[in-house]
């Protein structure tokens, strides 16, 4: 395959989460072109399911929607250096109070290839017990944790009840390693 390059960026805008750069690459036959490019520190999330095969998930308000969704428990991995697994972990038991025994990759995916370069990591989370809970951010304060069975799923994401990408798909992948 032909290489392209990546010729540099300008900020455009430096944000509390994300930062916004308008960046120059360079096609094989020469050809120069600009994209604006969102720049994210990358996200995990758990899909904790219970010893009765319960999944935990948290019904949050979402600003840019200005609507509730239902998601997995999740959040930015925005503490350097930090691993994966422990960045997991501590949004599991910021959001729902849990930590769980097992934490097991189930899927790398990019959110938005098409404009950000944002990278998110999803966990299987079982054998699961209590943990002090830390919810940060007014929109955390006021989520609520839902249950149902792990085996509802794919009729919730088909009936439009669950859209939020990142849980389609960890739902998905843990219905699949669950069965």
């Amino acid at each position: 395959m032909s290489d392209f390059r990546h010729l540099g960026d300008d900020l455009v805008h430096r944000g509390h989460v994300i930062s916004l750069y308008r960046s120059s690459f360079e096609a094989p036959d020469g050809t120069r072109f600009e994209r604006d490019v969102v720049r994210h520190p990358g996200a995990v999330a758990v899909v904790p399911v219970d010893a009765d095969g319960d999944v935990v998930l948290v019904r949050q308000y979402r600003a840019p929607l200005d609507r509730f969704l239902l998601e997995i428990p999740a959040g930015k991995r925005d503490v350097a250096g930090e691993a994966p697994e422990v960045t997991a972990a501590r949004e599991l038991a910021e959001e729902v109070g849990l930590a769980a025994g097992e934490l097991r990759l189930l899927a790398t995916f990019h959110n938005s290839v098409g404009f950000s370069d944002e990278e998110s990591l999803v966990y299987l989370g079982t054998g699961l017990r209590p943990a002090p809970m830390d919810r940060q951010g007014v929109e955390e304060e006021h989520l609520q944790v839902v249950r149902f069975p792990l085996a509802e799923a794919p009729e919730r994401i088909a009936a439009g009840e669950v859209t939020d990408a990142k849980t389609v798909i960890g739902l998905t992948f843990a219905l699949a390693a669950w069965s």
